[in-house]
């Protein structure tokens, strides 16, 4: 037997009730009070506070930003401290997708200049620079026998794939439609 209107709109209201209760605030609890000196969180530390090391302040050389209708963008920064950063971009990845390419500069704690070139699109994020590690050349020569299965594989693979081919042209047509 289902529940009444009557019953639905009643245990409904109990559930209201019920959640505004819990809802009202407990006995002793007080709101935090907001800092009556809020604290920066972003810039130059101040004067009076005393530090270790010195604060080094960059100074911006460029900061050009430009964003087109179409979508297309650009971006130009150089820092005082040897950073530089060029970047551009267009929405003409698969679905709109954008693709990024650029390059950035900047000196390593050792002091070598790093020089990275990038593009970023539907492969993903692809740097290149001499700065970058290189995956170490394999080893040493693979073994005949693993030479031998490979080969092995790649003939069962042509095989098979000939097989189906011929299947597929010999077997009559399963469908019937009418030809456009």
């Amino acid at each position: 037997m289902s529940p009444t209107p009557a019953t639905k709109m009643k245990f409904f209201i109990l559930a209201v009730a019920a959640t505004v209760a819990l809802a009202a605030p407990q006995a002793g609890y007080q709101l935090p009070q907001p800092d009556p000196q809020p604290q920066p969180t972003y810039g130059v530390p101040d004067a009076s506070v005393k530090s270790a090391a010195p604060v080094e302040v960059v100074p911006i050389i460029k900061d050009q930003r430009t964003q087109n209708e179409d979508g297309t963008y650009t971006v130009d920064f150089e820092a005082g401290n040897g950073i530089v950063v060029a970047q551009s971009g267009s929405p003409s990845g698969p679905e709109g997708a954008v693709v990024s390419s650029g390059q950035y500069t900047y000196k390593a704690p050792d002091g070598t200049n790093i020089a990275v070139k990038y593009v970023a699109d539907e492969n993903g994020y692809q740097p290149q620079s001499d700065s970058l590690p290189v995956a170490p050349i394999f080893p040493h020569p693979l073994p005949q026998y693993v030479l031998d299965q490979i080969e092995f594989a790649a003939k069962e693979d042509a095989a098979l794939a000939a097989a189906e081919a011929a299947e597929r042209s010999a077997a009559p047509s399963q469908t019937y439609a009418q030809p456009l």
